[in-house]
């Protein structure tokens, strides 16, 4: 650092030449990250107005009539028809697809969770022959896209119902196929989990007596709450808004009875039930009936969603 003298004799410091790129380039960055910042906010706006808009424009179509949402969809509802709901409800059986649905989708995520964390903390604890085999096997199935495995699949259950074991058609067979759907991404998220929790309390637990069953639903389990709440939910998410495979497993074309379809199917026979005139406040009431569970649970464990997703790189 240099002084120089001015004519009134007060001592003004100077910076040194070297520091001045140093400066120049810290400005540089700043305003690099505040241009980068700024694209990114717009970004995140953008896509939150895709996201949102659609939902908010079904939502406030739910409470108007049929002529309304014809003549101004994109206007707000002169008059809050609450009919709609209860008409979609009962007339349009959504309330019996709603109770099918969650009976299917209560089995089928509680099955896929036990089974996929039982096998993500063998594969990531235990050493044995063919151990990155198998959890390679599951991570392919992570490729492999459903609507390739529809014919197959449903020809081996066909089969199945020859040989004396019905599943097409059935509870038990749609929870099946879900909890097989639903395990590669389980045991690939929850075998990562697994890697991070620490090895002395399982050894501790060992010492002191605890069987590998206990060690794992008393010990082991409890530590990866944060992870299976986040993977039950991506779950439970994707369970409720499958389409594919209800439709091609539980057709009412093939001499099933269709009052025992899901909510996806529920709202396709909503939406062609009236033959020339559809009901469409009827339809939309009957959309926000099957998206209002799924963001409710979302809005209550979106803290626990996000810690389970993060806990594995802040280990």
């Amino acid at each position: 650092m240099t002084m120089e003298t001015h004519s009134a004799g007060v001592p003004t410091f100077a910076a040194p030449a070297a520091d001045q790129p140093v400066r120049q380039r810290q400005a540089g960055g700043r305003e690099g990250g505040g241009t980068l910042n700024v694209f990114s906010q717009a970004f995140l706006v953008l896509w939150a107005a895709l996201v949102v808009l659609p939902l908010a424009w079904a939502v406030l179509s739910a409470f108007k009539d049929d002529k309304q949402i014809l003549s101004s969809p994109f206007s707000l509802p002169t008059t809050l028809h609450w009919d709609n709901f209860s008409r979609a409800w009962t007339k349009g059986h959504i309330g019996d697809y709603f109770l099918h649905t969650v009976v299917v989708i209560g089995f089928g995520v509680f099955f896929t969770m036990l089974l996929g964390s039982m096998a993500a903390y063998v594969l990531a604890r235990y050493q044995f022959r063919g151990n990155r085999a198998v959890y390679y096997f599951f991570v392919a199935g992570l490729t492999f896209p459903v609507f390739l495995a529809l014919t197959p699949l449903f020809l081996t259950m066909h089969n199945l119902g020859n040989a004396g074991i019905p599943m097409l058609n059935t509870y038990h067979g749609l929870i099946l196929v879900y909890v097989a759907y639903s395990l590669p991404f389980t045991v690939f998220f929850m075998h990562s989990f697994f890697k991070t929790l620490p090895t002395s309390v399982a050894e501790a637990a060992l010492v002191d007596g605890a069987s590998h069953t206990t060690l794992f639903f008393k010990v082991m389990l409890p530590m990866a709450r944060p992870g299976l709440i986040s993977v039950g939910i991506f779950n439970v998410i994707g369970q409720w808004n499958q389409y594919l495979l209800p439709r091609v497993l539980m057709n009412p074309q093939s001499g099933f009875d269709a009052d025992r379809s899901v909510l996806t199917q529920g709202l396709i026979n909503l939406s062609i039930n009236g033959g020339y005139k559809s009901d469409w406040s009827g339809l939309f009431a009957g959309m926000t009936i099957a998206m209002l569970p799924i963001l409710v649970v979302y809005v209550i464990f979106q803290r626990q969603v996000q810690s389970g997703l993060t806990a594995g790189t802040l280990k």
